[in-house]
């Protein structure tokens, strides 16, 4: 039977992490205590002026579809956010409001690649960039990138991949799993690259408002013909709403709307009214604190880890992860996370999750879960490695 299924859905891998989670859940529920480091998902419940706005909308009867587009009030409220944060005047008749940064991600790919087509991609890089490429036909060209260029593509390395078949490079600025940020002249450089070779610039910038000690620039800041995702999943702590956003430039707009009414009719309505809120005083407030509480962790985790032989070359500026290199205790990158949730009850991501290059030899950390509980993760972590046989 598998083999009458698509071969696009036979290419799609699934996440390794999902049985070593299965096997985490299994232990905690016969009675052990797990910690997990290995979901990308804030621990903070979505802030209250946000559940509120949302259980408003319930009340009122806000269940129907809304524009393909979104809620005019929201991408109002976007732009908005763009003014404030980064200076920049974007009409919100160039933004879409999509089911989560995914929703973004799906448009553009469907707008961009043809069959045989590709975007460059780093590798380590986040697994459904790829995925989503091959399912509109399309490929990804994985450019392996390591501390050198701290895991982001270069000009040089565009320059380096690119083939009669590449027509973009989709960046992500923090990354996933790296953690590392594209500074304002990088992006600069990269969107040069690119328009020289005609491509197209697409970045994901779905971590944007967890930096820490830096404020993430924008690459509308240098390019204002970029494609850009970015969600209210991660700084607005809106995962489970599923709602994000595309900005895209005033020409594909049309054709974007099109392919947002025939691939979801809408995002969801209750979430998009929720998401108002987010752009409040006092939500941003609270944010803000939640951001502070990321960076001490992300202070006390990355020495942490180093002390303890973990290689994490490139201090992260952003997002919530840690990617380390286990070279030091030899063995493969799965059966290391295997060893710890078993003996250990701890619970990271294996390299392979994020690609190809150096995979084995990787882990990454997630650090949603409170100091103290990374404190107690640590603990066991140098108890595990007593024990661990490569």
């Amino acid at each position: 039977m598998v083999s009458s299924f698509s071969a696009r859905s036979r290419a799609i891998e699934p996440f390794h992490v999902m049985a070593l989670l299965a096997r985490a859940n299994e232990l905690q529920a016969a009675g052990h205590d797990v910690i997990h480091l290995e979901i990308g998902e804030p621990d903070f419940s979505t802030a209250a002026p946000i559940v509120a706005a949302g259980q408003a909308a319930l009340a009122a009867g806000h269940t129907r579809y809304t524009a393909a587009r979104g809620l005019p009030q929201l991408r109002e409220a976007i732009a908005g956010f763009y003014a404030s944060r980064y200076r920049l005047a974007i009409d919100p008749e160039r933004i879409l409001v999509t089911p989560g940064g995914s929703g973004a991600l799906l448009l553009a790919s469907s707008l961009l690649v043809d069959p045989g087509r590709h975007w460059l991609l780093a590798d380590p890089g986040y697994p459904c960039n790829r995925h989503f490429l091959r399912l509109v036909e399309g490929a990804a060209q994985l450019v392996p990138v390591g501390p050198q260029s701290r895991y982001q593509l270069t000009p040089e390395l565009v320059n380096a991949h690119w083939n009669q078949d590449s027509v973009g490079a989709l960046l992500a600025s923090p990354a996933n799993p790296t953690g590392t940020l594209l500074h304002k002249d990088e992006l600069a450089a990269l969107s040069q690259a690119l328009k020289a070779r005609g491509g197209h610039l697409v970045v994901d910038e779905i971590y944007h408002g967890l930096t820490y000690g830096v404020d993430a620039s924008s690459v509308l800041e240098v390019d204002d013909e970029a494609f850009v995702l970015n969600s209210f999943s991660k700084y607005f702590g809106m995962t489970g709403w599923r709602l994000g956003w595309l900005v895209a430039p005033p020409e594909a707009v049309g054709e974007l709307e099109k392919l947002a009414q025939n691939l979801y009719i809408s995002a969801p309505s209750m979430a998009q009214y929720a998401a108002l809120a987010c752009f409040e005083e006092g939500t941003l407030a609270i944010l803000e604190q939640r951001r502070a509480e990321f960076a001490r962790r992300r202070d006390y985790l990355l020495p942490a880890l180093r002390d303890l032989g973990f290689g994490i070359a490139v201090e992260p500026e952003g997002a919530f992860y840690l990617y380390a290199d286990i070279s030091a205790f030899g063995g493969d990158a799965y059966r290391f996370c295997q060893h710890f949730i078993e003996t250990e009850h701890v619970a990271f991501t294996p390299g392979v999750d994020f690609g190809r290059y150096q995979a084995d030899h990787h882990v990454r950390f997630a650090y949603t879960q409170s100091l103290e509980r990374l404190e107690q993760a640590v603990e066991r972590i140098a108890r595990g490695l007593k024990s661990w046989r490569p």
